[in-house]
């Protein structure tokens, strides 16, 4: 019986923990961060790690692993007819774009789209190599659930971490006031009592007055308006000045990388521009979080007045990351941005974080041309230069 505990020591990486350390060498122990240190010597760990993999990253970033809170990683769309429901994740279209952590949710459809089926997927992909969670609900209220209750999805089931609804979308069940914060104080109280964040992945549609009238909504109650994380704010020009607003009063703000003018979706703020204006603005970083939209399903009306359907590219998380960087966005923030600000918003233990006892998912990243050198997830190599070392079931 092989008893080896893998381990991977990676040398002279300019670390990013998000903040700063500085050159540092990182050693990995089976599924965890065991030291970080400016030097580590390999020699004496060859005698308990044998098999130890050693990693030279001079002129690499090391980053944490990107924390994707909003994919249908067992496929969206369906609301334009069932032909147009995209087919589901695969492993390696997520470590290859540096997704270590995957958060997954219904869309629209919370009739054709199980729940229970987005939960065995989640643990298929855990099973294959990353680290998921997935919302109760859809666009739909009341929400669609597993045990029959939103709160009892969240206490008891290890995986549901909070609630997914639509506002301010002609496809949402449109709430009044009373509705809404209803829906949010029982995930809030699912959080509390299951320890987690209970919190409300909010799909915003084109109002641009939805934001205001949320913040109006929560004034005159007990619960946080932290508790909610609006996503898609750079649908529009409008949403997006809204967004604005809403970031400064003290509101999550999470930009959609997969929403672009490059992947058909007119009159939208390019992600990277987007995040660069809010934090300019002087919205508060740690409030700011981009998010992927992945297997969503995009629909534009060809010049034939025929509608065309493609899915919504997970890669873009990473393409608008590195678009980021190149706006002017410090590497901290932007490493932040998709890393430690996601998993701390959803309670998530041990992602989003380089520190010693957190888990050992890991970006090596060119200093220069921010390729990815390297993926580990829980301290497996996933990807090496680009290649997927590791593929799901049914990759082949």
């Amino acid at each position: 019986m092989n008893n080896t505990v893998n381990a991977t020591l990676i040398r002279h990486a300019s670390v990013y923990a998000p903040e700063v350390l500085g050159v540092c060498d990182i050693l990995c122990v089976g599924k965890v961060i065991a030291k970080i240190a400016p030097t580590i010597d390999p020699v004496p760990l060859r005698t308990v790690f044998p098999d130890m993999e050693v990693l030279e990253a001079e002129g690499y970033i090391a980053a944490p692993g990107f924390v994707d809170f909003h994919m249908h990683f067992n496929g969206g769309g369906g609301e334009n007819r069932p032909e147009f429901r995209t087919p589901a994740a695969k492993l390696s279209e997520l470590t290859c774009s540096g997704i270590t952590t995957a958060v997954g949710l219904l869309g629209t459809d919370g009739v054709g789209r199980s729940l229970r089926e987005l939960y065995m997927k989640a643990r298929g992909l855990q099973n294959e190599g990353i680290s998921t969670w997935i919302f109760t609900g859809a666009y739909q209220l009341p929400s669609p659930t597993i045990t029959g209750s939103v709160l009892a999805d969240i206490a008891m089931i290890d995986k549901v971490v909070g609630l997914k609804l639509a506002y301010a979308d002609h496809r949402s069940s449109q709430p009044d006031d009373v509705t809404l914060v209803k829906a949010v104080a029982e995930s809030r109280v699912g959080g509390i009592t299951g320890g987690k964040s209970g919190k409300v992945m909010v799909h915003m549609g084109n109002s641009a007055d939805g934001l205001e009238r949320i913040r109006h909504a929560f004034a005159h109650t007990e619960v946080p308006l932290t508790q909610i994380i609006p996503t898609h704010l750079n649908r529009s020009f409008d949403v997006f000045e809204a967004a604005i607003i809403h970031g400064k009063a003290g509101g999550n703000v999470d930009v959609t990388s997969g929403v672009s003018e490059k992947l058909s979706f007119h009159g939208t703020v390019a992600p990277a521009k987007a995040i660069a204006r809010l934090i300019d603005s002087g919205v508060p970083v740690e409030r700011i979080t981009m998010s992927s939209d992945g297997y969503g399903s995009m629909t534009v009306l060809g010049p034939d007045g025929k509608l065309r359907a493609s899915v919504s590219p997970v890669a873009s998380l990473y393409d608008e990351f590195v678009n980021t960087l190149h706006e002017g966005v410090s590497v901290t923030d932007a490493i932040r941005i998709v890393t430690a600000n996601p998993a701390d918003s959803l309670e998530l233990p041990g992602k989003g974080h380089i520190k010693e006892g957190m888990d050992a998912d890991l970006l090596i990243i060119g200093a220069n041309d921010y390729s990815l050198k390297a993926v580990f997830a829980m301290g497996r190599k996933m990807v090496e230069n680009g290649t997927a070392l590791v593929k799901g079931v049914f990759e082949g």
